[in-house]
């Protein structure tokens, strides 16, 4: 299942990928709300991680266009370090389960 990454910071969306893709998640990142629409209008994606920075307008309306284009998770974030062990306990249990419920 692959899973889409949008956060403010792009050095941190590349540390989130990197830890990812490490340890065998399909991920792509971005940092734009256009970007991310793109992609999920796509329907490849079946998981949405939204950083912290992301405000709370543009969480929910990214939320509601997930919704619209079959993402079965989305996971809200705010890093904190060492970032690959918060990736590796919040986020990767999550696309785990929502990869063994599709």
């Amino acid at each position: 299942m692959k899973t889409l990454v949008l956060g403010r910071t792009p050095a941190r969306v590349r540390e989130v990928l990197a830890t990812l893709r490490e340890d065998g998640f399909d991920a792509e990142g971005v940092s734009t709300d256009e970007e991310a629409r793109g992609l999920l209008a796509s329907g490849e994606f079946g998981v949405l991680i939204v950083g912290g920075g992301v405000g709370p307008e543009s969480r929910a309306a990214l939320k509601e266009c997930a919704a619209g284009h079959g993402v079965r998770e989305v996971i809200d974030g705010a890093l904190t370090e060492p970032f690959d062990a918060y990736v590796r306990r919040e986020f990767e249990p999550l696309i785990r389960k929502a990869s063994a419920e599709g």
